[in-house]
């Protein structure tokens, strides 16, 4: 699990620096609706909570606690310990954007246009949380 989250938020903020140096000029489109598009989300998903910043790094930091007590405490197999993963390391990964950048929130830059901007942290919290309850379900 651990090792999981690590390699998430390194690649979170590999990717968010890259998007604040490359992605300032304007979007790049690869396909289709799909472009790289500069935004700061000074809130959480699909833009609410604007202005609550601390209040979000406090529900992430619990959050992220909550699931290593329930990691330490219950047997895990490979799919969950992979999905807490990658739950871990996506929350890890935007709670270090509003700790230690100065930007005024997370950066985001995968843009479909027509679906909140949203991040490779986003993209692990989504896709971990879809297997904890697929898996959780099958068991």
């Amino acid at each position: 699990m651990a090792a999981v989250a690590a390699v998430v938020v390194v690649l979170d903020q590999l990717a968010k620096e890259w998007a604040l140096r490359a992605l300032t000029d304007g979007p790049i489109h690869l396909v289709w609706t799909l472009r790289l598009n500069l935004s700061i989300n000074p809130g959480i998903a699909f833009g609410l909570g604007r202005g609550l910043g601390p209040v979000i790094v406090i529900g992430a930091v619990v959050v992220m606690v909550v699931l290593l007590v329930v990691a330490r405490s219950t047997a895990m197999t490979t799919v969950t310990a992979v999905a807490a993963g990658l739950v871990l390391g996506g929350a890890l990964g935007n709670v270090v954007d509003r700790v230690f950048r100065d930007q005024g929130g997370v950066v985001d830059f995968i843009d479909l246009q027509w679906w909140p901007i949203f991040n490779v942290a986003d993209i692990a919290i989504s896709v971990g949380a879809v297997l904890l309850v697929v898996w959780g379900r099958e068991r």
